[in-house]
């Protein structure tokens, strides 16, 4: 991680340094801190909702890109490292997932306390990271980049309008592409704690394959769920998203309670 940069690799939309425990989001490729925001007015008030900013956007605007996959995850590492004070959930939408299994495999090799659980949501399984058909190559054109973001939602028309910010958003995009290509997925790499997928009806993959490949690595207990709408589910499900993951604290601290 780059130096001083640990205070804004996290963002708390509505900070409770009292509260029992912390859900800890990463995004996709592309994506920031925004689109997570929302969820402070949903999860219980015993949760802290803590975000992980990724190098070259918000608030950490002016730190390089992550130049490959390694990068990103140690970045990644120390900003989660310093949340583990208190019980946590690790989640991780799309990239965000393969992000999320490799912290909590790295936090496991450094003897940091674990999540109480993992969340995988929109993504297939890490030993399956055959790149998508559906997700664009970092060698695309501007225009073809724009254009995909505009049909999976990633870039509204204000920000396609303005050519300046239109740069950025491509920028960005290009970059997180490149590291995601860059990802390896090592041999033996586990998940020990409780493994819980979320994954859509209509999403680029087929669920029972999706499912059956991230079982493969669960050592922890595993449980998934198919929800409404394509890889960003729908609307309404996408804005109380938390709901369908987080249970009471005493339910949340069992460990191993997935099957």
């Amino acid at each position: 991680m780059q130096k001083g940069s640990s205070a804004a690799a996290v963002f708390r939309p509505r900070p409770r340094p009292r509260a029992d425990r912390v859900l800890v989001c990463l995004s996709y490729c592309g994506g920031g801190t925004v689109p997570f925001r929302q969820w402070a007015e949903v999860v219980p008030d015993d949760v802290e909702l803590a975000l992980i900013c990724y190098p070259g956007r918000e608030a950490r605007f002016g730190v390089p890109f992550a130049r490959d996959w390694v990068a990103l995850r140690d970045d990644a590492v120390e900003a989660v490292r310093g949340l583990a004070g208190r019980p946590y959930t690790l989640f991780g939408h799309s990239m965000g997932s393969w992000v999320a299994f490799e912290v909590a495999a790295q936090l496991e090799r450094l003897g940091v306390a674990p999540p109480m659980e993992l969340v995988v949501s929109g993504g297939t399984a890490p030993h399956k990271r055959e790149l998508r058909d559906d997700v664009p190559r970092s060698s695309d054109s501007d225009e073809a980049l724009v254009a995909w973001m505009r049909e999976f939602g990633q870039m509204s028309p204000v920000v396609a309008n303005e050519p300046e910010l239109r740069r950025m958003a491509v920028e960005l995009l290009r970059a997180d592409l490149g590291v995601s290509e860059s990802y390896r997925y090592a041999g033996g790499t586990r998940a020990r704690v409780p493994l819980r997928l979320l994954y859509g009806t209509r999403d680029a993959e087929p669920f029972p394959v999706v499912e059956q490949d991230w079982k493969s690595l669960a050592d922890g207990g595993f449980e998934a769920h198919q929800l409404p709408g394509g890889h960003f589910y729908e609307t309404d499900v996408w804005a109380g998203l938390p709901r369908r993951f987080l249970g009471s604290a005493a339910k949340a601290g069992r460990s191993g309670a997935l099957s």
